[in-house]
């Protein structure tokens, strides 16, 4: 298809899928990190409390236990900030949460305050980029503290178990730094290696765009690391690579491109794996060729945006905190004037629909209805069991909370049949309840909440959706504009190449992501689209052009190991 038929298109409603949604994925390469970490950061606190007979705190320390989802995909610098930050969020939600609760009675109220947090938890979230899972366990947290019985007395103590095992969730996220301390990087930079490689084996638009994703996304990764070693060195080198990767013109052979191929999918192996990294050697009178991460951190100087940028006035995710507040408070109001009892379910349940777009909102709507009528079954079937011994109920919260993290990866509403079980099995830490009102309420809530929450979604719209596209092409222009002056100069250094290259991709990633958000509203603006994939396909061209032009990487030497 041509540029000339791909013009400026006005978003409209389009025909809602139903079966695409709730197809299975592969599951993450990683899944099992958050999976292992949120047993045994549940496991422990749960057990001493246990051990004093003392399970119907479990509420409290749940809140910090759940910290241990977050950071998985960060290097372990950046790591041990982002969950720190991560409690205190935790602990500044729960208190407040806490201290209304204590103060008044009203389901009103509670609501109201429920509602404002979780809109507020879901643009910082957004904003800081934090996670997966992003600010769903924020606001299941908050909201189900707003309905327990509190005396202000009571909530520094319960403060303070929160604090108490978020600090085993921010060690368990940590420890692996002494048995890998490179793990991060090295996953990073094999995500990379292989994403080239499948652009390498069927060019296109599509794959070029998931590899310069990925390819920036290393390069991010190995700036947040900290200080270099010799293996983030040899890191960078392969990413370099993949880079070059990128730009090698179409044409080769047949025998050349499987070779490529073949050759950056075992540099990839070997880099995730726990055997030495591939150190592949640069081309001749390239000495000083390592300039990548010095120039992302340059470009990200440059063109990072500060957590006041998302949060100001005319922010683009401000829309969307909007319908969280509406869905969410919207829900709990309905809930609570048809009778159920805990209206928080509901608050939960229409803070986690809302996503970048009203297309993927619907999608998450239909994923979380199915997942949580599904979990409710699973629900009545173990309940017996789990209600035989406090050691049994113990286990079947660490299984499923083990089984959500293997499973969500896959789909949300896979993941959802096992954290509806979950999340129902924590009220009987306080006590047994009647399970046919739990079963009954749980269903209300979330068919209240998913269709409420829906509804606001479609109702707020988003018009600023178009305005970031503009916004990003604008800084794609410029930053390609940036790339081909410092191309055409005829002593530019390889650090100003780097500098201008990273800039460059970072701007098309956010083009990327941008045009994505805004095609999925339903009412807005036309889009630019011709435009934007002009710009996309102008700025590959010029990265491709910067990488000729570095000539860093001999297209194949024999490779050492560090």
């Amino acid at each position: 298809m041509s540029n000339t038929s791909i013009g400026s298109r006005q978003p409209s409603v389009r025909r809602i899928p139903l079966a695409a949604p709730l197809r299975l994925a592969r599951p993450s390469d990683m899944w099992f990190k958050p999976a292992t970490s949120v047993v045994v950061a549940t496991a422990v606190p749960n057990l001493v409390l246990y051990s004093l007979d003392r399970l119907d705190l479990v509420m409290y320390t749940m809140a910090g236990s759940l910290c241990a989802l977050y950071g998985h995909n960060l290097p372990y610098a950046r790591r041990a900030r982002a969950v720190a930050g991560v409690v205190l969020g935790m602990l500044a939600g729960l208190a407040v949460s806490l201290v209304a609760a204590s103060l008044t009675g009203s389901t009103a109220v509670l609501i109201a305050v429920g509602a404002l947090l979780a809109a507020g938890q879901k643009l910082l979230c957004d904003a800081t980029r934090i996670g997966p899972p992003g600010p769903v366990i924020f606001t299941f947290v908050s909201s189900a503290a707003l309905f327990a019985p509190q005396e202000t007395g009571q909530v520094p103590g319960h403060l303070a178990l929160t604090l108490g095992a978020g600090a085993v969730s921010w060690l368990v996220t940590i420890a692996p730094v002494l048995v890998r301390r490179e793990g991060p990087e090295r996953r990073a930079t094999a995500r990379a290696l292989n994403a080239a490689a499948a652009y390498t084996a069927e060019p296109g638009h599509h794959t070029r765009r998931a590899a310069v994703a990925a390819v920036h996304a290393a390069w991010q990764t190995l700036l947040a690391a900290g200080r270099p070693t010799p293996v983030r060195s040899a890191l960078e080198r392969l990413v370099v690579h993949a880079e070059t990767a990128l730009s090698a013109p179409d044409g080769g052979t047949a025998a050349d491109t499987g070779a490529d191929v073949a050759r950056l999918r075992d540099w990839a192996r070997q880099t995730r794996s726990r055997g030495p990294v591939p150190t592949p050697a640069p081309a001749p009178g390239t000495a000083a060729e390592l300039f990548g991460v010095d120039a992302e951190r340059a470009a990200r100087g440059g063109a990072a945006r500060s957590l006041l940028h998302w949060i100001a006035p005319g922010s683009p995710l401000l829309p969307v905190a909007a319908r969280t507040l509406i869905g969410c408070a919207l829900a709990g109001y309905i809930c609570s004037a048809v009778g159920v009892g805990r209206p928080y379910w509901a608050i939960v349940t229409a803070a986690s629909l809302y996503q970048a777009n009203v297309t993927l909102s619907w999608n998450r709507t239909l994923q979380r209805t199915l997942g949580n009528l599904l979990g409710v079954l699973v629900f009545a079937a173990v309940l017996p069991v789990a209600r035989m011994d406090p050691l049994a109920l113990i286990g079947f919260c660490l299984f499923f909370g083990f089984a959500a993290e293997a499973l969500i990866t896959r789909n949300y509403w896979l993941g959802s049949v096992a954290v509806t079980p979950m999340a129902l099995l924590v009220l009987e830490y306080s006590g047994s309840h009647p399970a046919g009102e739990l079963v009954g309420d749980r269903v209300l809530d979330t068919v209240i909440g998913a269709g409420v929450g829906f509804l606001a979604a479609v109702l707020v719209t988003n018009r600023r959706a178009t305005g970031r596209v503009e916004k990003a092409l604008a800084d794609a222009e410029r930053a390609r504009a940036h790339a081909v002056q410092t191309l055409a100069a005829p002593a530019a250094t390889p650090a100003a190449l780097d500098a201008a290259r990273r800039r460059l991709t970072g701007s098309l990633v956010e083009l990327r992501e941008a045009d994505d958000a805004a095609a999925g509203e339903w009412w807005q603006r036309a889009l630019p689209q011709e435009a934007v994939l002009a710009a996309e396909q102008a700025g590959h061209r010029t990265l491709a052009a910067t990488a000729t032009r570095r000539g860093m990487i001999a297209p194949a030497q024999e490779n050492g190991a560090v």
